[in-house]
């Protein structure tokens, strides 16, 4: 358990955690000079109930940004009232900022009791109890000690052993976070980070990630709770020394955080769940200035109330933070707004979304996706926002984002029992109620189009995901068009998308055109059939008409555009495969020229002629069926029956040397 110190300067916290563990935190030169804490200091109490660590905090006011630094990663307050002062200015601030960070387990040390009686030591604890009402520290014991004469300092040890034993320890599942406070050389070990485990999990010899650097580091060694150790787990005050190109004490400063390099992804515009201290002067309007405390950084940033024009003194509201540089953060870790002078407190509250949109950013809608973020329970979170638009969700995205395990993903689609498509790089998730709707109006959608096309192969994939809702982004969509063709309910012909059943009709007039065409195309003129201007002259239909009705013949598999506007019956192509075939086989290289294919395409017909022969070879070269070398061509087996069945074994001319059945 990390117990953090919390108040107002000279009130003893620093003697104190010196009484209760016998070391002094004050490491500073300047320190020890003016006799107040500057920084950070830190200190562990071995127990029985495990090592307990301390991490004391400065008291002035100029130092607030050191002590949120610290506050950041503790489990337990140790709110530190002076009996002779009572409460003051930075107790108030201090307090807050513990309310604000969501810290609820804590005490309160009535310090140098010595130096007041019965009655003043009352009137402090009722002024104490005042304060409290209403924070999230209501009710906690107040405990009188003195580290001058030591009255109550064991009553007090022994108070925090017991909130150790009942200390529910952070889950360790998750994936690892350290926010770095320290950064250092030691000789002979190299650079070294201090920080709280923030979750997860660390070993010797993991591979982390400095992060928003997106530095590559390995742990040499790590100490954990004071104590050289083999692992970290989250809640550990830890020291890692760390080792990688790149990586040096003056490259890595208190903010940093060392993370798993799954979790690398750096923000800096977030949305967010704010809460205004009562105190504060006015309404927080559009853009205003503010300083952001998360973790151990500091950064400027910019305020943008989402659900509220402006967000009054005492009320919450969500909002967005458009910071000055990318940081490291998690969903649902607490924050906390100062001014830009550093003189007062704003407010705080929980980080929900760290891919926070620019534009469209206070529509219900947007609004209704935070509201399902402030759940705490992953599960939930998951199920309310896919219950609202967009209707999906990137699940890996998600699960990075709250820094959850590496199968969280699957876990969480398991439990919910999501429909899940695996592309670009990540998992979407929808709902199953979601995807029975959506392939319903996919199907649907088709359906119409075909009634009004019956002449049409099917519809673009494109024009089809832009009719559709939720609008699934293209590798998505492109995954769950081959999930439904899998089931049998869709084909897919390239670029076209149609129901398993249909098939294209042609109209009455073009089926009467092509009546005129189809003759002209076969017979001893196969091999050298007229063009569509030509064929225009034949039969005296307009050339647009033909050549859209030979395209349309072409996405229904009965005609080829072997060269432009030049039309070849497929049957007649697929006599051709036939002739590449034969010669490949009977060349003792499994190569042959055009010259040869010339000649045989002539055998026993008219002419075609060298130009028509080299289209034809191209057109099976643009679709692979032959492969070109210089001026030689071989069969590429795997293509053969690409316009047609060819009906048997022919041999395997690629490098492998392996035959392919060709059905």
């Amino acid at each position: 358990m990390i117990i953090g110190t919390a108040g107002h300067i000279d009130h003893g916290k620093t003697a104190l955690v010196g009484a209760l563990t016998g070391v002094d935190t004050d490491r500073l030169k300047e320190e020890k000079a003016r006799g107040i804490s500057i920084d950070l200091g830190f200190a562990y109490l071995p127990t029985e109930a495990g090592t307990l660590g301390f991490i004391d905090v400065p008291g002035h006011e100029k130092f607030i940004h050191t002590m949120l630094a610290g506050a950041s990663g503790i489990d337990f307050a140790l709110l530190i009232v002076a009996a002779d002062d009572g409460v003051m200015p930075q107790t108030r601030e201090h307090l807050a900022l513990l309310d604000l960070l969501g810290i609820t387990h804590g005490l309160i040390a009535l310090t140098k009791a010595d130096l007041a009686d019965d009655a003043r030591r009352a009137a402090v604890e009722a002024e104490i109890a005042a304060l409290l009402d209403g924070t999230s520290l209501e009710g906690a014991p107040v405990v009188a000690v003195s580290s001058l004469t030591g009255e109550g300092i064991d009553d007090l040890r022994g108070r925090l052993v017991d909130a150790a034993r009942a200390f529910r320890a952070r889950a360790a599942e998750g994936r690892f976070r350290l926010a770095v406070d320290r950064s250092f050389t030691l000789s002979g070990a190299g650079t070294v980070v201090t920080g709280t485990v923030l979750s997860g999990q660390v070993k010797v010899g993991d591979q982390l990630m400095l992060s928003p650097s997106g530095i590559p580091a390995r742990v040499r060694s790590i100490h954990a709770q004071n104590r050289k150790a083999e692992e970290g787990r989250a809640g550990d005050r830890c020291a890692l020394n760390l080792a990688g190109e790149g990586v040096t004490h003056e490259g890595i400063t208190r903010g940093d955080m060392v993370l798993d390099p799954a979790l690398h992804a750096p923000t800096e515009r977030i949305d967010a769940k704010l809460r205004v201290l009562a105190g504060e002067p006015k309404a927080l309007g559009q853009w205003f200035p503010v300083r952001l405390h998360h973790a151990s950084v500091e950064v400027g940033a910019r305020l943008v109330p989402l659900s509220l024009e402006a967000v009054p003194p005492g009320d919450e509201a969500y909002v967005q933070l458009v910071l000055e540089r990318p940081i490291a953060a998690a969903s649902g870790d607490r924050f906390v707004i100062r001014d830009t002078s550093a003189q007062r407190t704003i407010g705080g509250g929980t980080l929900l979304d760290l891919r926070a949109p620019a534009r469209k950013r206070r529509t219900p809608e947007r609004l209704a996706q935070l509201d399902a973020g402030t759940e705490a329970d992953p599960a939930l979170a998951v199920a309310r926002l896919l219950e609202g638009e967009p209707f999906h969700l990137d699940l890996d995205g998600f699960a990075r984002d709250r820094a959850l395990a590496a199968a969280a993903p699957v876990t969480l689609a398991e439990q919910l029992g999501l429909v899940t498509f695996a592309a670009g790089g990540t998992r979407t998730a929808l709902s199953p109620a979601r995807w029975e709707f959506y392939r319903a109006a996919l199907l649907a959608e088709l359906t119409r189009f075909h009634d009004a096309n019956p002449d049409l192969p099917g519809m673009g994939a494109e024009r089809l995901r832009l009719a559709l809702v939720p609008r699934l982004a293209k590798p998505v969509f492109a995954e769950a068009l081959k999930r439904l063709a899998g089931e049998g309910r869709i084909g897919l012909d390239g670029a076209w998308v149609r129901l398993a059943g249909h098939e294209v009709r042609l109209t009455r007039q073009d089926e009467v055109l092509w009546e005129l065409i189809e003759p002209h195309l076969g017979g001893a003129e196969r091999f050298r059939p007229p063009r569509v201007r030509d064929l225009a002259g034949l039969t005296g239909a307009p050339e647009p008409d033909i050549r859209r009705l030979l395209k349309l013949l072409g996405r229904m598999g009965r005609a080829d555009e072997v060269a432009h506007d030049h039309f070849f019956l497929r049957a007649t192509v697929a006599e051709m495969v036939g002739m590449v075939r034969d010669l490949s086989q009977a060349a003792a290289d499994h190569q042959f020229a055009a010259s040869a294919f010339r000649d045989r395409i002539e055998e026993g017909e008219h002419a075609v002629g060298r130009k028509v022969a080299i289209q034809i070879l191209e057109f099976f070269d643009r679709h692979g069926v032959t492969l070109r070398r210089g001026d030689l061509r071989r069969i590429n087996p795997h293509r053969l029956d690409l316009f047609g069945a060819i009906g048997e074994t022919v041999p395997d001319t690629t490098p492998s040397g392996r035959e392919a059945s060709l059905v």
